[in-house]
């Protein structure tokens, strides 16, 4: 842990430094939770793209595991090891991810196979699936599977060459020979269009969750490169054509922040029966010279329960983040200073209330609930109102600086 900078989100199970984006390859195995992670191990800037791994036996506790996908010269991934899944083949845990070359614009699907404890893998030379024949798209990546009706599916993100967004589809025949169908959905009119604007839907996640099928999708704008917001598409998955449709029907925001992106999800289980998420936020409202002094860049949030309720998909923090709770700091004051040596707390309202970072004379309200629960770890805000609402932030504390709860509200530490 970091414990120099009080930006460091100290609960969050990432490495003290370098750079980390997407969660990858989330899966429950033997009692244990996996969450692999895009990772640059050298410095706090996106190059160098490994895959970082922590597990956890309760969701909150995390321990650091050795790197377990690197770039490799001459292969298919040399480039950089893109985001994707880990799925059992059998009983063999198997990475399905995007595998860049040269260039993000011929990326292939490569995988990696490891042993049930998940620690050590070895990653195939040349990737299953490549560009589809189709001149018109311009760019894919991030393969996700799942299973419909007894059958295999993996699909992938991808762009038109014109600016339309697209999900393209492919039939598993077994785990590693996969068929390209064509399109599942593209975005360029309609309930897509209006609830998922974007150039490259990144990061597909297509998922059943309490009876609703449900497409959740990263947004990228291709003009500036910009990681827009994540949205779902809710809808009717079923065969047709060559293999399966899906007829979006509704659509939402998973989370409403500015600093939430690429989440994973994991579909339940017998063995672990909630559809569980984790996003991934980043520094973007850091300064650059902060960030290269502190070594560290992005975090993972939470896991977060998914449900689907009164027509909306809704995530809250799972039930294991309340064994963090270490001591009630103020039960109801109207105003209470958060101590400065105590990076991790919770705010829990039942009206108004605000979260409020102070440095001499100035100060900034950096997030306000008419009743919920803020969970602050160094510079993560996760919010979640009483209304199913959820809202990821940032705000970067100081050496000078310090949280103030306004509003009646109970506040505890949070720790390990």
């Amino acid at each position: 842990m970091s414990t120099t900078d009080p930006a460091f989100p100290a609960l969050h199970g990432r490495p003290d430094q370098g750079w980390i984006n997407d969660p990858n390859g989330c899966i429950y195995v033997d009692g244990t939770h996996h969450v692999f992670f895009q990772l640059n191990p050298d410095a706090p800037t996106h190059g160098n793209i490994h895959w970082g791994h922590a597990t956890s036996t309760d969701l909150v506790r995390w321990t650091q595991q050795p790197t377990a996908l690197f770039p490799r010269m001459g292969a298919a991934d040399a480039a950089g090891v893109w985001s994707g899944v880990i799925a059992l083949d059998g009983e063999v845990p198997t990475a399905y991810y995007t595998g860049i070359a040269e260039t993000e614009h011929k990326s292939q699907v490569m995988t990696a196979t490891s042993n049930r404890a998940l620690l050590e893998w070895k990653q195939e030379q040349h990737g299953i699936v490549g560009m589809p024949e189709e001149p018109n798209i311009g760019d894919v990546r991030d393969p996700f599977l799942f299973t419909f009706n007894g059958s295999q599916y993996a699909i992938q993100g991808a762009g038109y060459k014109d600016g339309t967004p697209v999900i393209l589809l492919y039939r598993c025949h077994t785990m590693t020979q996969w068929e390209y169908l064509g399109p599942l959905v593209t975005g360029g009119a309609g309930v897509a269009a209006e609830w998922a604007p974007a150039q490259i839907w990144e990061c597909p996640q297509l998922f059943r969750v309490d009876g609703q099928w449900v497409l959740m999708l990263s947004l990228w704008n291709l003009d500036n490169h910009d990681l827009d917001r994540v949205t779902y598409l809710t809808g009717e998955l079923s065969e047709g054509g060559a293999g399966l449709k899906f007829l979006p029907t509704g659509g939402g925001l998973i989370d409403d922040g500015p600093d939430f992106y690429a989440p994973q999800v994991v579909a339940g289980t017998a063995a672990e029966p909630r559809t569980l998420m984790w996003g991934w936020s980043w520094e973007k409202s850091r300064p650059e010279a902060d960030i290269h002094a502190s070594g560290w860049a992005g975090v993972l949030t939470y896991a977060r329960e998914l449900s689907f309720r009164d027509g909306a998909l809704v995530s809250a923090p799972v039930a294991e983040v309340d064994t963090l709770r270490a001591a009630l700091m103020s039960d109801g004051a109207e105003t209470f200073t958060v101590p400065v040596q105590t990076r991790a707390f919770e705010v829990l309202a039942a009206g108004v209330a605000e979260l409020v970072l102070v440095d001499g004379g100035s100060e900034r309200v950096v997030a306000s609930i008419t009743a919920g629960r803020i969970l602050v770890d160094g510079s993560l805000i996760e919010i979640f109102a009483a209304d199913g609402t959820a809202r990821t932030i940032r705000a970067y504390p100081t050496a000078t600086s310090r949280f103030e709860v306004r509003g009646e509200a109970v506040v505890n530490a949070l720790a390990l």
